[in-house]
């Protein structure tokens, strides 16, 4: 992944988070590797553990320690009413957001071509 699209990433990677944990709960290693399997190879799983303790912290993700077979209990992460809300404010803003973004490239594009 090039440098933008890792400075794009950032700012909407809580949402892509909280996006998975609406699907189904979740542990850190799994989301990475979620992500790493639909083309995101570049995220480190200490992205995604730091991530975690936000969203944890700002109350949008429940969380329960889950026995493992290999080393400690694993944290795992279930998105809550106030995530849930938090990831339709997401939504919205996305959609705002790329309607805008698409608005100006098909300007750029007709510029291009001279209309």
């Amino acid at each position: 992944m090039g440098n933008q699209m890792t400075e794009m990433l950032k700012g909407t990677l809580e949402g892509i988070v909280l996006a998975i944990l609406a699907r189904r709960s979740a542990y850190g290693y799994e989301i990475t590797a979620w992500l790493r399997d639909r083309g995101f190879s570049d995220i480190a799983e200490g992205t995604i553990y730091a991530l975690l303790v936000r969203v944890e912290q700002r109350g949008f993700v429940d969380v329960e320690k889950v026995p493992s077979e290999k080393g400690p209990p694993r944290k795992v992460y279930s998105i809550n009413a106030k995530g849930r809300d938090q990831l339709a404010e997401f939504w919205r803003t996305w959609t705002v957001l790329a309607e805008r973004i698409e608005q100006l490239h098909h300007t750029d594009n007709q510029q291009d071509q001279g209309a």
